[in-house]
C-alpha cells in the first residue's frame, strides 16, 4: 500500500529534522506552489508534499470521480499519505480548501496530528445571512460552474487573476491560470462544486488541535470576516493578520508567510 499511495499522490519527502509539516494545496494546483515556502523548514521538520488526485503529477488512472464527489475523498488522500509514511505529531499546513480538508483529516484521526496551519481558509463560500457572510451568493457560484461547464479555458483565465490578486504582479495570475488548464475540466468541476458548494462550519467546532489560522489582506476569494469566523469558532486557534493581499500568500509573499508559521511554531505571539 505504501509504495502505490507514495507514486499514486506523487509525494515527495524532504528535510534533515524528525517532526513531519506536509503540505496539501489549493483547488486547481500543485505541491509545486509551495516551492517558495516548504525548503524554508527543511532544516528543522521532515517536509512532505503530495498532489491530490487528478493534480500534478499524480496518477491520472487511479482517480476516482466517487471518491471525490465531496471533500472528505481528499481528506482520505492526507490520512493515505500519513499512514503510508506512518506519521506523527503532523503540522499540517493547507491552503484555501486544503485548510478545511486539513481539518477533515485531523477530525478523522486526531491523534496523529499535532496542530494545523490554516491559509486563508474558508468552511463555506455562500452567504448565509444574518448569521455567516462567506462572500458570495448562491447565484455567483452557480454561474461560475456554469462557465466551467461551458468554457473551462476562459473560466480559468478570468478566475485565476482574482485568486492570486495582486494585478501589478500579472505573473503570478498567469501561472495559476496555466495550473487550472493543465487541471482535467472533468477532475477540477468536480472539485469546485464540492469546494463551493459545501458547508464545512461544524467541523471547526470540533478540531481537537492548535490551530493558526493566517488571513491575507484583500483576499477576493476568502474575505475577512470569513478568517474571523473560523478563528472565533475554532478551539485553541490563533489568528493572524497579513499584510499580504490577494489568496495566495505562499506564492506572492512566502517571507511573510515562513515569518508567520515559524513565529507561531515557535509560541511567539501573533502581531
Amino acid at each position: 500500500m505504501s509504495i502505490d499511495v507514495l507514486s499514486r499522490n506523487n509525494v515527495t519527502v524532504t528535510g534533515r529534522g524528525s517532526q513531519p509539516m506536509l503540505f496539501a494545496h489549493g483547488f486547481g494546483c500543485d505541491q509545486n506552489m509551495w516551492r517558495f515556502v516548504a525548503p524554508a523548514f527543511e532544516d528543522d521538520y521532515r517536509v512532505v508534499l503530495f498532489d491530490y488526485g487528478g493534480h500534478g503529477k499524480s496518477d491520472r488512472a487511479a482517480y476516482d470521480a466517487q471518491r471525490y464527489a465531496t471533500l472528505d475523498g481528499f481528506a482520505q488522500d492526507i490520512l493515505d499519505v500519513v499512514h503510508a509514511l506512518d506519521l506523527h505529531d503532523v503540522i499540517l499546513v493547507g491552503h484555501s480548501v486544503s485548510s478545511i480538508i486539513g481539518v477533515l483529516a485531523v477530525n478523522r484521526e486526531p491523534d496523529r496530528f499535532e496542530r494545523v496551519i490554516m491559509v486563508g481558509p474558508s468552511p463555506r463560500y455562500l452567504n448565509d445571512p444574518p448569521e455567516y457572510v462567506g462572500g458570495f451568493e448562491r447565484a455567483d457560484i452557480e454561474g461560475l460552474l456554469d462557465v466551467m461547464d461551458k468554457n473551462y479555458i476562459g473560466w480559468a483565465g478570468s478566475l485565476a487573476p482574482i485568486v492570486a490578486g495582486n494585478p501589478d504582479r500579472p505573473e503570478l495570475g498567469q501561472e495559476l491560470n496555466e495550473s487550472f488548464c493543465s487541471t482535467d475540466p472533468i477532475v477540477a468541476r468536480q472539485f469546485a462544486r464540492a469546494t463551493f458548494l459545501g458547508d464545512n462550519r461544524g467541523d471547526l467546532e470540533t478540531l481537537r488541535v492548535p490551530a493558526l489560522v493566517l488571513q491575507c489582506t484583500d483576499d477576493a476569494i476568502a474575505p475577512q470576516g470569513v478568517g474571523e469566523y473560523v478563528a472565533r469558532v475554532t478551539p485553541r486557534s490563533t489568528f493572524r493578520q497579513l499584510r499580504a493581499t490577494g489568496h495566495c500568500p505562499h506564492m506572492s509573499h512566502p517571507e511573510e508567510t515562513i515569518v508567520a508559521i515559524r513565529d507561531y511554531l515557535a509560541g511567539a505571539p501573533a502581531a
